[in-house]
């Protein structure tokens, strides 16, 4: 494991105040939609990114958005975290992905295709974990920021992003370069915040499922298979959705409700 990316987690700045005052109305159990809208609206970075959300073809609202007040009533308070939280961290990392071959905004729009993925499929599968899920697969690939910042310090970009066009599983490629996956450096960052124990876990084994502890066996194969088919090198490419598929078949899913929602999905994106 490379120390240095271990050290610029422990020196990472806090998230904001805004972000924490998210974190402590979503924690507050007599607090409402208008409580969350009221602490979003004083942050117009926040409001343009939800309302963008809100807007997208992903989420199938069927009419305009212009209010937080409508698209925290709409994504409901866990949904509308996620997508602060997701937007506010890439902010405060500074997001250089040069050596993952994308840019800022790609990063950010597949991060947002493996969220609606996984919040699609479950809730065929589990509603009750749809919310739960949608969080972690929003920021499950927090920790490619990192990891590509050590690679642009090391001067590696070109190999690097050679192998990343190449590869069939990005995890083996960060884990020869830096010792480390990016489930694993994202796990840490979010220790780091303080957030929960089970939300750190289910993204660490998230790239080694296999070896999950029980109580979070269920969410990391779940993000396992959102992130191979939406992988950041081959997004929903016909190898990427039958690797899923696969994936989905041998955990036991009835992967035809995953193949309908894949298919649904690509319907609006293309």
């Amino acid at each position: 494991m490379d120390n240095s990316i271990i050290d610029g987690i422990k020196s990472l700045p806090p998230l904001s105040k805004t972000i924490m005052d998210i974190n402590s109305v979503y924690a507050n159990e007599d607090a409402g939609v208008g409580d969350l809208a009221k602490v979003i609206e004083g942050d117009p970075m926040i409001v343009a990114n939800l309302l963008k959300a809100a807007n997208s073809p992903l989420y199938s609202f069927g009419k305009e958005i212009t209010s937080v007040s409508q698209a925290v009533s709409l994504f409901g308070m866990k949904v509308t975290r996620s997508i602060a939280l997701g937007n506010a961290v890439r902010k405060l990392l500074n997001v250089d992905l040069q050596p993952y071959n994308i840019t800022s905004d790609k990063f950010a729009e597949l991060s947002s295709l493996q969220a609606a993925l996984i919040s699609n499929w479950y809730k065929k599968v589990d509603k009750q974990k749809v919310e739960k899920l949608h969080l972690a697969a929003f920021l499950q690939e927090t920790g490619k920021i990192l990891i590509s910042n050590k690679i642009i310090q090391e001067n590696e970009i070109t190999s690097f992003a050679s192998e990343v066009e190449m590869s069939n599983n990005l995890a083996m490629v960060e884990k020869s370069y830096v010792g480390i996956t990016s489930a694993e450096v994202t796990a840490l960052i979010f220790k780091h915040w303080g957030f929960d124990d089970e939300f750190i876990e289910m993204i660490r084994y998230a790239d080694a499922p296999s070896v999950a502890p029980s109580d979070v066996k269920e969410y990391s194969i779940a993000l396992n298979i959102v992130k191979t088919i939406v992988p950041l090198n081959k997004p929903f490419s016909e190898m990427a959705i039958n690797f899923g598929l696969k994936k989905a078949y041998d955990a036991g899913y009835n992967h035809e409700l995953l193949e309908d929602t894949i298919d649904d999905m690509l319907d609006i994106i293309s």
